[in-house]
């Protein structure tokens, strides 16, 4: 698959940095809001790389992996909203797949939120690091098999369109999950570093007995109704979505087996599940890696979803405004190209590197080239939902809720993994896993502020 040119990528994506707002017209008299939903399958052949290439490849199918999303139609351009059960969709990749859903429903890509919800146990694509990778007999992805499931998804996306119906009401709802997310940077040494970290599964005793440290323990639930009916329940909850991975069974992991759960329950309303800003949020406090592990953890994640839907109180629906700003984030300046090219070539290293390698060239050629990233948010009446980039820290969702005191927010990270991990500021000087594969100097911390800033407020 060729690389898009600058052009193309600039073509294709919002451009400026200032917050760009459209309104569709709501539920009053003569109201012309429709909604649409559609899903399609996404499941890699088997054979296929998983997380990227650097964990053993499709050997077996779980559980089939699905896009999930939904249209709102008005008077303005449509609105696109998909949850994609993949790993990441990097740089080219997202905007191919944005511009694809796009085009299938006539509007424009900055129009379209493409959010992962990040199981690992899944694709993980980047077009030009796949061509890196291939130039030494390594891949990343399968890229016909990329463009068969973004063409399903857009024609699955184009097919619902006769099927919208009236949207007139919204509700929100939110309840506590116990006992998944818990933060993975919580063992400091004396000077402030990272010394170990709790991941998505752990049986270190040290860490296991530490708290949670800062989480944000709510699962939040925005549902769409038409009429009397509910048709759409998109739910939201910050952790990495991984009981066990990494032996070639494919599957969209506990998170999507409690979507599912809800989903059964449910037929006449489509289920959506967004991972929030979980960079340094792990189930690894409470899952061991064992199968029973999982089976708790889907079903502490499908009592959240219920708990959370139980208080939901449809209102009219008056105003839905599309929210828009752009940023390129800086590369880190510790890459060095010579030196990456050469891990890339050294046959010594192990894959992973090699690829991370390849990932972050693709990253630094994209920079220079300054093409951006986009964040967006869906205002309903007072309620937002933030589309954000990448692995985003947990802070940025806790920042955006108090820059938005006055709305009800949920946020749904994992949109454009290019820059990898997007730690908060703080955390560089810290050091850590997380820190390690962040593609972005620091200076990240006040532009993605910014542009939340910029499209809740």
């Amino acid at each position: 698959m060729p690389t898009l040119s600058r052009r193309d990528f600039l073509q294709s994506t919002v451009l400026g940095g200032a917050a760009l707002v459209s309104s569709l017209r709501g539920a009053e008299p003569g109201s012309t809001l429709r909604i649409a939903t559609f899903r399609a399958d996404v499941t890699p052949p088997l054979g296929h790389p998983l997380c990227g290439g650097w964990i053993t490849p499709a050997k077996e199918i779980l559980d089939p992996l699905e896009a999930i999303g939904y249209v709102i139609l008005g008077e303005d351009k449509p609105i696109v909203v998909c949850a994609l059960d993949w790993t990441g969709v990097l740089n080219e990749a997202n905007v191919r797949w944005r511009t694809a859903l796009a085009a299938a429903v006539g509007t424009s890509p900055d129009r379209v939120a493409l959010q992962c919800v990040h199981q690992h146990d899944a694709p993980f694509v980047c077009p030009r690091a796949h061509a890196l990778t291939m130039e030494h007999g390594m891949d990343v992805m399968n890229p016909e098999f990329f463009q068969t499931a973004v063409s399903r998804v857009a024609e699955a996306a184009q097919a619902c369109l006769g099927r919208a119906r009236p949207l007139t009401h919204v509700a929100r709802g939110e309840a506590v999950v116990e006992q998944v997310a818990s933060n993975r940077r919580v063992l400091f040494d004396a000077e402030g570093k990272v010394v170990r970290m709790r991941g998505s599964s752990s049986v270190d005793a040290e860490l296991i007995a530490l708290p949670e440290g800062l989480v944000d323990p709510k699962l939040r639930t925005v549902a769409y109704y038409s009429g009397t009916e509910k048709v759409v329940s998109c739910h939201y909850y910050a952790t990495h979505p991984m009981s066990h991975y990494g032996k070639g069974r494919v599957g969209a992991d506990f998170v999507g087996l409690a979507r599912r759960r809800r989903q059964a329950e449910e037929p006449g309303c489509t289920h959506l599940y967004f991972t929030g800003a979980a960079g340094n949020i792990a189930a690894g406090k409470y899952n061991d890696g064992s199968p029973e592990a999982k089976v708790r953890l889907t079903e502490r994640i499908y009592r959240g979803i219920t708990a959370s839907e139980q208080g939901l109180a449809p209102r009219p629906l008056r105003r839905v405004r599309w929210r828009t700003t752009t940023l390129v984030p800086p590369a880190d300046p510790a890459f060095d190209v010579a030196r990456l090219r050469a891990t890339l070539a050294d046959t010594t290293q192990t894959r992973a590197l090699r690829t991370i390698a390849a990932m972050r060239l693709s990253w630094r050629e994209r920079v220079e080239a300054k093409v951006p990233i986009v964040v967006s948010a869906l205002e309903l009446d007072d309620v937002s939902l933030l589309h954000l980039p990448a692995e985003s820290f947990l802070e940025y969702q806790l920042r955006a809720q108090r820059m938005a005191s006055s709305r009800w927010v949920a946020t749904a990270a994992y949109g454009d993994g290019g820059p990898w991990y997007i730690p908060i500021r703080e955390a560089y000087p810290q050091g850590g896993y997380e820190v390690s594969v962040a593609f972005c100097s620091p200076e990240v911390d006040d532009q993605l502020s910014r542009a939340i800033r910029d499209v809740l407020t």
